[in-house]
């Protein structure tokens, strides 16, 4: 190998060894754990409720080795903007989450709005 491709090639190994495991590597009763102190903190938009906008957004939340919520992403909409925000805003919400057994990770929660 040339010192460029070696350099790239020690790049590229830092930078994977940087990236959360995926959900699938933590217990599951960590995920469940996760997924109860987000759905704790949950409210129905009043705006979405007064249109009759029900819907089930999947967030996917970075969470750090301390537990804290870095950042969020919508992997799969509701199909509401309200909810789609609302569902972003969530995990933040939770405040700290258990810390993770196997260091920094990310877990893909689902968050259903129903009207009765």
């Amino acid at each position: 190998m040339t010192k460029t491709t070696t350099k790239i090639f020690g790049a590229a190994l830092a930078a994977l060894a940087m990236m959360p495991p995926p959900a699938a590597a933590q217990p599951a009763a960590w995920i469940a754990q996760v997924a109860r102190a987000i759905a704790a903190k949950q409210t129905y938009p009043r705006t979405a409720q007064m249109r009759g906008e029900e819907g089930t957004a999947r967030v996917k939340v970075f969470i750090s080795a301390s537990g804290a919520v870095e950042k969020t992403e919508l992997v799969a909409p509701s199909g509401s903007s309200t909810l789609d925000r609302e569902a972003l805003a969530l995990p933040s919400r939770a405040g700290t989450l258990p810390p993770p057994p196997g260091g920094a990770t990310t877990v893909t929660v689902p968050i259903t709005w129903k009207l009765l």
